[in-house]
């Protein structure tokens, strides 16, 4: 679905900022890039910024200029931070996704980024459809180039629906705790505060329904509740003990 989406970087200067836009495509599943007259391409400092993502470099196509660039697209969408004396229809990289991926999609599309130092020149916007702005302080307005595109991948990639589901630790391999269970919980909780001395057994219901709050938040699974009872018994068992 992202294949159909072309990165155009025009004119970089720092050959670095070209291999952390490949990373950052990358993360995000994009390897279409094109690049307009990089200053220093192919590089050394492109590879070592592209942390892995060489195939996307070694994919690049170098233009001469921005019209040969996008000569295929169907849709042009530049990005800039500068005002401009005439306006541009403008939209966020949130529009700009729903509008590639959702309400018009299959349609090839470059979304053009400008020099690290001055961004795109008019007549280069005189080719692009819309003008994309990255919402951010007013007054510290200019993101790195990099910084800039994995905004744009970013909200690209979330438009495709795609889940990336990850598994941290056991997350998940223990089913969550029965609501009967956690009710045997909870009188055992109230039976150990009050053996410990922390609560009257007459006085408990303010105390107890804050306990619920926390613990029903947390939704246990059956092992964390094994562990809870097993705290409590011990407790009993060394307060009656002493």
């Amino acid at each position: 679905m992202l294949s159909t989406i072309k990165i155009v970087l025009v004119g970089t200067t720092h050959p670095g900022n070209i291999g952390a836009v490949a990373r950052a495509m990358k993360n995000m599943t994009m390897t279409n890039l094109c690049l307009v007259s990089p200053k220093i391409f192919p590089s050394a400092d492109a590879t070592s910024r592209a942390s892995g993502a060489d195939d996307v470099l070694s994919r690049a196509i170098v233009c001469s200029t921005l019209e040969e660039a996008v000569d295929d697209c169907e849709l042009v969408i530049g990005a800039s931070a500068r005002c401009r004396t005439i306006s541009w229809p403008d939209i966020t990289p949130r529009d700009c996704a729903e509008k590639i991926l959702i309400h018009e999609p299959g349609r090839k599309v470059a979304i053009v980024f400008g020099r690290e130092n001055s961004g795109l020149m008019n007549n280069e916007l005189d080719l692009c459809h819309f003008l994309l702005r990255i919402p951010c302080n007013s007054e510290y307005s200019s993101l790195n180039l990099a910084a800039a595109v994995q905004i744009v991948c970013y909200e690209l990639f979330v438009a495709t629906g795609v889940k990336s589901e990850i598994q941290i630790g056991d997350k998940g391999q223990q089913p969550l705790a029965t609501a009967g269970q956690i009710e045997s919980f909870y009188a055992h909780l109230a039976e150990a505060l009050v053996d410990i001395g922390f609560m009257h057994p007459d006085k408990s219901k303010t105390i107890m329904r804050r306990l619920r709050r926390i613990y029903n938040r947390i939704q246990l699974d059956t092992k964390e509740l094994d562990i809870l009872r097993g705290i409590l018994r011990m407790s009993q068992g060394n307060k009656r003990k002493n």
